[in-house]
């Protein structure tokens, strides 16, 4: 299998054919000392665990129950996409959140692509994000994935060439984008020279985007709309992002128990009283919205929810039955949908996908198990998956004997050589494969900052990015043109609300 390196063009490297877009960095590592390199790299863990930013493992319960909180290991290679690369990937994605916004709203309205034969009923109507409760329902300027997280990889073409694909889109409460705020801050604050080599486009300004992004979805009726960030709570395994962002956006951070429904708008109890919301940030799935609407027992949302969403007082994002579009049974059907909607060819890549549900992709997947990546349709964090070249015998025959009791719940794609980049680990600098989470926010105009979170498989040989599982992350650096000429005036303080523009 062809491999792919975003810094070296051989491997296994050993400093020379360094690609262009890397060869500054290349050169200021080599003149490193080691000692140096790895005391930066016990700075980074002390004051990641010192600020707390840590994620929640589920299952994994200490003495007392309480979740397991991790920090997720952070590495000092940054990852590195030229200019010209992220401006097609940039307009790539642009294309495909318009798509499946357009998706959305068709689904829960007119249904034309329904009509059209490209995507099957069934495929919508019995899926479980489905929410026929949004049928009819209008929301502000039809947009429904106000923040987006796209999963990218890349994986060498026929001659070698690294080649983008979209592996999912995350629709419904993408998260992650913290970590790439604070892996920003902790180069700057270790590296402060990296960033007057290189022309690096800055990160900072997400926050003021995301608020932006959330207030364009306010009712009409809102002039100065109140936003909110609604979390599940402190147990959450994302609940640092949930605080992070509110502070960051100046925003309250609320729970379920700290929203009140009156006359169908929401209100949000304080010292002073009720104070009415226009926007809610939710970072909560749809079952624990509304115990009304949903799941009756769920105390994590507010009873009456709905109907305030519904009568248009309230803007929700992201939108309630926006996961119909995320589903990796749907994912397939993307491009058809650019297609359709757009009326144009897809600029990012869908990975090849059998659909289980068809008899015939079917039988191919169970005649190919050990050398395909196999994944619940409702699965997520790397859970609920068989990577088939990684799998031991008895572990292909249970999958087996899943996909046969419920094909329609899997979905099989072929296993990709998945692009690496140089990483510290304990034996020195080794290649470990990586993706990528652009944040892509759609309000009144679609917009994202240049980069996104770069997870990497610590582990030698591993295709699973995901922090639950051992994984990693990287600052992601989309270079300009030219070195940096300006100041560095971004502060360096890491989980702090100083954020001032430019240099980065």
């Amino acid at each position: 299998m062809q491999k792919f390196d975003e810094m070296y063009a051989m491997l296994p490297f050993d400093g020379s054919d360094v690609r262009e877009h890397y060869k500054r960095y290349a050169q200021w590592l080599s003149k490193q000392p080691p000692d140096v390199m790895q005391a930066r790299r016990a700075e980074a863990e002390m004051i990641f665990r010192r600020v707390g930013i840590t994620f929640a493992v589920y299952g994994a319960k200490d003495e007392g129950g309480a979740g397991n909180e991790r920090l997720i290991p952070f590495d000092l290679i940054p990852r590195i996409i030229p200019a010209h690369e992220w401006a097609n990937m940039q307009q790539g994605l642009v294309q495909r959140v318009t798509a499946l916004n357009r998706f959305i709203h068709d689904v829960y309205h007119g249904q034309d692509i329904i009509r059209a034969g490209i995507v099957p009923a069934d495929l919508i109507l019995n899926n479980a994000q489905y929410r026929p409760e949004m049928a009819g329902v209008h929301v502000p300027q039809d947009i429904y994935a106000h923040i987006a997280g796209i999963d990218i990889v890349r994986a060498p073409d026929a001659q070698g060439n690294g080649e983008y694909y979209v592996l999912e889109d995350n629709l419904r409460v993408p998260s992650g984008v913290s970590y790439m705020l604070e892996n920003r801050k902790m180069m700057m604050r270790l590296f402060p020279e990296l960033f007057s080599l290189h022309k690096v486009a800055p990160v900072a300004h997400y926050p003021d985007m995301l608020l932006e992004t959330l207030r364009a979805s306010a009712p009409a009726t809102a002039d100065e709309p109140t936003v909110v960030v609604l979390t599940p709570g402190m147990h959450n395994s994302a609940y640092f992002e949930h605080a992070f962002l509110a502070q960051q956006m100046g925003v309250e951070l609320v729970e379920g128990q700290d929203l009140v429904v009156k006359d169908k708008f929401v209100y949000m109890r304080t010292t002073r009283g009720l104070q009415r919301v226009d926007v809610i940030y939710r970072r909560v799935d749809d079952d624990f919205l509304d115990p009304q609407v949903f799941r009756p027992n769920s105390t994590l949302g507010c009873y009456g929810l709905m109907e305030a969403y519904r009568a248009g007082n309230v803007g929700i994002c992201n939108a309630v039955g926006t996961g119909v579009a995320d589903d990796k049974s749907v994912y397939p059907y993307v491009p058809e949908m650019i297609r359709f909607y757009l009326g144009e060819e897809p600029i990012l890549k869908n990975v090849p996908t059998w659909m289980c549900r068809k008899p015939d992709d079917l039988q191919h997947v169970l005649a190919n198990l050990k050398d395909l990546v196999v994944k619940e349709v409702h699965g997520a964090g790397g859970y609920g998956m068989l990577i088939g070249p990684a799998a031991t015998q008895a572990e292909i025959e249970d999958f087996r004997r899943a996909l046969i009791a419920n094909p329609s719940g899997y979905i099989a794609q072929p296993t990709l050589s998945l692009s690496s980049c140089p990483t510290y680990v304990e034996s020195g600098i080794a290649p470990r494969h990586i993706d990528l989470r652009p944040f892509v926010l759609s309000g009144r105009e679609v917009q994202m900052v240049a980069g996104g979170l770069t997870r990497v498989a610590l582990q030698e040989g591993s295709l699973v990015v995901n922090s639950s599982q051992g994984g990693g992350t990287k600052d992601t650096w989309v270079l300009g043109e030219g070195r940096s000429t300006a100041p560095m005036t971004q502060s360096q303080t890491l989980g702090g609300m100083t954020q001032t523009q430019g240099g980065f």
